[in-house]
């Protein structure tokens, strides 16, 4: 059947053609911090041209099941259909097979992030720094890549952002630290420094560093060269005083929207306004997208107020 979809494709040149019900998603992906199932929805006619780089990315895969690039576009393409447990059981697969390939750890890690298993991610993402270690550090091409296609993240920018990532959701601030300070001495653009910078300023700022996280912000500005991390880059501004939470909302979009809503949220905490940020969190766990990573912050936080 898949071969016979390929075909189809190739031939008539268009993924708007596909027919979506030969892709099936397993829908329920996990459990979130606050006990909740959580659930993507099954494919429709919006998904198309995802589901055709799957169906490409699967074929290659087929070609040759023993190449670790193959492994790992196969398991990114089947993540972006909301398959995220498939995509763990495919880089699973390919560590079995490349034991010592740091970017399946740093993959199935991200994953592991999204579906909630922290501890899990923390263990492949702490792996994959020590197979870094020492090593050239390659620019990691985009699966949805941004408006000017200039893939702005790296091998190692990527594995110590998502572990510094995993341990802030653990409340883990000094791994958090650490991790997101690798991260920005890694970043070789505005993209990636403002990213770090966002984490490291709340970092700082749950761990009473009040000043250090403000020194933080003096080189931030408005003309910096950022391509697709703006809703850090506002963020970073608006911890400044240069922006307005208003300013914010109204120039995100997609997913920099939880990244957004959190960053307001959790200004309001560490500033003892917990009411606010209380009810800032319920309402993006309402209203968000549950594999977004200010969504996931959000749903931390708020399952450690509701202890």
């Amino acid at each position: 059947m898949l071969v016979l979809l390929s075909l189809f494709l190739n031939c008539q040149g268009s993924w708007k053609s596909i027919p979506l019900d030969s892709v099936k998603i397993d829908t329920l992906q996990g459990q979130s911090f606050l006990m909740k199932p959580l659930v993507s929805p099954q494919l429709v006619g919006k998904d198309s041209a995802k589901v055709a780089k799957y169906l490409k990315a699967l074929d290659t895969y087929n070609s040759n099941p023993m190449n670790a690039d193959f492994i790992i576009w196969l398991g990114r393409r089947i993540a972006y259909l909301g398959d995220y447990q498939k995509a763990i059981g495919i880089f699973t697969e390919g560590i079995e097979k490349f034991p010592y390939d740091a970017r399946l750890y740093r993959h199935r890690g991200h994953r592991y992030v999204t579906t909630r298993q922290v501890d899990l991610a923390i263990t492949d993402l702490e792996t994959a720094g020590a197979l870094i270690k020492g090593k050239p550090d390659p620019i990691e091409p985009d699966g949805m890549p941004n408006a000017l296609n200039i893939p702005v993240s790296s091998l190692h920018t990527n594995i110590y952002y998502h572990l510094g990532l995993a341990y802030y959701l653990k409340a883990d601030w000094t791994n958090a630290l650490t991790n997101f300070e690798n991260c920005l001495q890694a970043s070789t653009n505005d993209d990636m420094r403002v990213a770090s910078l966002h984490w490291l300023y709340m970092i700082l700022q749950r761990l009473d560093r009040a000043e250090e996280a403000n020194a933080l912000l003096e080189p931030i500005t408005f003309e910096m060269n950022i391509i697709e991390n703006k809703a850090y880059h506002m963020l970073l501004l608006y911890y400044k005083g240069d922006l307005l939470d208003n300013d914010l909302d109204a120039n995100t979009s997609g997913g920099s929207k939880e990244a957004v809503h959190y960053g307001i949220a959790h200004w309001h905490q560490y500033n003892d306004q917990l009411e606010t940020a209380m009810a800032m969190y319920k309402h993006l766990m309402a209203n968000g997208n549950w594999a977004g990573f200010g969504y996931i912050a959000a749903e931390a936080e708020l399952s450690r107020m509701q202890e």
